[in-house]
């Protein structure tokens, strides 16, 4: 198990602060406010948890840069009244900047307590769970 020190788990918190004013502002037809809010709570608490420098060198890896541009265009567009827009190009970023945490995202999901079996029939169905060169041996 992982152990966090206490301004990690502030970063915790920010960053669930930003993930249900997202869910928040997708509920309310993409409202503006509740989006531009999730976003910078996110990335504070990213900040916060992994370091400004590692946060700056996330953002700038090359094979991410087509990402990173697409989740500060969306996150820009989103402040320029254009949420809906806005809101898709941004997620276009954060899959491609978050896409390799996808398999651990939901190995962690099947294992909560009421919705994670329901989870796990979802990823067997739509294969989101495969392992790609799943016919190695190793």
């Amino acid at each position: 198990m992982m152990w966090l020190s206490d301004s990690q788990k502030v970063g915790v918190a920010f960053c669930s602060g930003g993930g249900f004013f997202l869910i928040g502002g997708v509920l309310l037809f993409f409202d503006r406010a509740m989006l531009a809010m999730g976003n910078i709570l996110f990335l504070i608490g990213l900040t916060i948890i992994i370091g400004p420098a590692k946060t700056a060198v996330f953002f700038a890896r090359r094979q991410k840069i087509q990402g990173t541009l697409a989740f500060f265009s969306g996150l820009t567009l989103i402040f320029l009244r254009w949420p809906l827009i806005g809101f898709l190009i941004e997620l276009y970023g954060i899959l491609i900047l978050f896409g390799d945490f996808l398999g651990t995202i939901l190995g962690f999901a099947r294992n909560i307590p009421v919705v994670g079996p329901y989870v796990g029939m979802l990823v067997d169905r739509t294969g989101l769970g495969a392992r790609r060169n799943a016919e190695l041996p190793v």
